[in-house]
């Protein structure tokens, strides 16, 4: 299956499925999914998350519920 691009509506959908949130790597510019116990993510709203998105010229890409951040 090859990866698609996914709206953050969609995205935001299908983390919740699984138990995920945006998170930001601390003392990074990196975000990542995370079930929130990692003590080197902090949690950020979606908001947030779609806006780190955006400066970053990044998206969320989707194959069989599986998801990964990278650059349009």
């Amino acid at each position: 299956m090859s990866m698609e691009k996914i709206s953050v509506s969609k995205a935001r959908e299908i983390a919740e499925k699984k138990g995920l949130k945006p998170g930001l790597v601390k003392g990074t510019d990196g975000i990542q999914f995370t079930k929130g116990d990692n003590p080197r993510l902090d949690v950020i709203d979606w908001d947030e998350f779609e806006d780190k998105l955006d400066e970053r010229d990044l998206a969320v890409y989707e194959s069989g519920g599986w998801m990964k951040i990278m650059k349009e």
